[in-house]
């Protein structure tokens, strides 16, 4: 398969992967030229011989850019495109899809509005290139007029990429589809006829490796809601910096709520690092078996969008008795990041999570606790790294971040790598950094393996930012200062290419 996945990608992944194949330097333009050709390629596959009529059925957005492009080739060849453009031209909403419509906007038959069902009947096939990846729900007027249009005429229809409609009962029904780089997730019900497969250029390391496009996994606040997702920190004792970072980092990512559940003897020195933690003590100096009750009741009692178990809590036998036990609890429950300390305690069985659905605890070793806990290869190559990564999630259904040079990212289906972060970045604390990014993550409802992507890529921004002003003295506090700006270009970024 194109990418290191063994299932199809959703259509926010294919966003995710567009950009980085900008990032590595495939276009836009070239990415809808490619789309366009053999969308025409498959297009000749069911005419007659030239110069057959086609109908093109366009909107404004790169959908109907690939089906004005194909209109370009189909003319180049001999055959007799006709556009239809359900939208005025003003709107078509990039400038790739405003090249190729400008290229035969003068050259072939354009109408603008929706098309009559007795117009398209004369046609021997039909391009519906309306709406791409991304639509969802009802569709809407004039698509769904057109829609309704090009099932009433009774033509063959070939769709570009997705199907126009395929989350609608009353969506287009084409006898073929030409999909681009992979089978995508929304086709798995059918409704797509003939499927062809077509590569059009973007790098397998576009989604093999994180890039800029991970910000699409961004859960961007809506009105009137706002920030959502609360996080519960359940780590410190021997060690009270551990936990404070994690919340701190969630808070910076994002969060709307971050406590930390902590013993005493690390409360006041937790609560003096900021006035926007909650925290609440249970137990002494360390956690023991006996606070368990207290700490399944404090997480309980306002139950948190996700858990991060284990920073700072230390090794101590009854301690890890304890993170076991709670661990065991709460993982059927809600999302859970279990690090440092806590890896010690992860049982060897857990819950399995329900058929067909992701895990929900994610593992964060470093290579020496992928080595010790998992026995996982602390060395060898970066392959085989990742082929006992994949199987050992797999095994024990759980997302692992494999943190080291590059990252792994597996959830036992799909791995991935990180390589996005500076050496000054390998210093006490950025762990707890990433736990808390990634535990904010899940508790704003972003699934495990993308909320491991953009972890790890963000947080490797963050670092790289303040590494450029602070070099090697670069500290687990200024990552996390850097968090909001790095999530600001990054957002905007992704909105200047829209």
């Amino acid at each position: 398969m194109w990418a290191s996945s063994r299932r199809p990608l959703s259509s926010l992944e294919m966003s995710v992967v567009e950009q980085n194949s900008v990032a590595l330097g495939v276009t836009i333009d070239a990415l809808m030229e490619n789309a366009g050709r053999a969308t025409a390629e498959e297009t000749t596959r069911h005419l007659p011989s030239p110069p057959a009529r086609v109908a093109v059925v366009a909107g404004t957005g790169n959908n109907g850019g690939d089906g004005t492009c194909a209109a370009f080739y189909l003319l180049q060849w001999g055959y007799s495109p006709e556009i239809w453009l359900v939208h005025p031209p003003v709107e078509i909403r990039s400038r790739a899809a405003q090249r190729c419509f400008d290229r035969v906007k003068n050259r072939v038959p354009v109408r603008v509005g929706v098309p009559r069902a007795e117009e398209l009947a004369t046609m021997p096939l039909v391009v519906d290139a309306l709406l791409g990846t991304g639509q969802s729900g009802r569709l809407r007027p004039p698509i769904r007029e057109a829609v309704s249009a090009i099932r009433a005429s009774g033509a063959p229809v070939l769709s570009v990429d997705v199907p126009t409609g395929i989350t609608d009962p009353e969506g287009v029904q084409p006898s073929w589809t030409v999909t681009f780089t992979i089978r995508k997730e929304e086709m798995e019900g059918g409704k797509v006829g003939e499927l062809a497969v077509r590569d059009i250029g973007m790098p397998p390391n576009a989604w093999r490796q994180t890039g800029p496009g991970d910000f699409f996994f961004f859960p961007v606040p809506r009105e009137p809601r706002g920030r959502s997702g609360r996080l519960v920190v359940i780590g410190g004792g021997p060690y009270t910096g551990a936990p404070a970072l994690a919340a701190l980092a969630a808070m910076r990512s994002g969060a709307e709520r971050a406590t930390v559940v902590t013993p005493e003897v690390a409360a006041g020195a937790v609560r003096a690092a900021s006035p926007n933690l909650i925290v609440r003590a249970v137990g002494s100096d360390r956690f023991r078996p006996h606070d368990v009750p207290s700490i399944l009741e404090t997480v309980r009692s306002a139950p948190p969008g996700a858990v991060v178990v284990g920073m700072g809590a230390g090794a101590h036998p009854e301690t890890l008795d304890a993170l076991r036990a709670v661990i065991t609890a709460l993982a059927p429950e809600m999302p859970l990041v279990v690090d440092a300390d806590g890896l010690a305690a992860l049982p060897e069985e857990l819950a399995r999570p329900a058929p067909g659905s992701a895990p929900r605890l994610v593992a964060t070793p470093n290579a020496g606790e992928f080595d010790r806990v998992f026995q996982g290869p602390s060395t060898g190559s970066y392959e085989e790294r990742c082929a006992a990564a994949a199987r050992i999630a797999g095994e024990r259904h759980l997302t692992l971040v494999v943190k080291g040079s590059p990252d792994i990212l597996t959830d036992g289906e799909t791995t991935i790598g990180n390589m996005h972060h500076h050496l000054a970045m390998t210093v006490g604390g950025v762990g707890d950094v990433l736990g808390g990014v990634l535990g904010s993550l899940l508790a704003q409802g972003v699934r495990p393996l993308h909320a491991a992507r953009l972890a790890t890529y963000w947080t490797g921004e963050a670092g790289l930012r303040a590494a450029a002003h602070r070099g090697f003295g670069t500290l687990a506090t200024d990552v996390i200062e850097e968090l909001p700006g790095a999530l600001v270009v990054g957002l905007q970024r992704l909105e200047r290419s829209a």
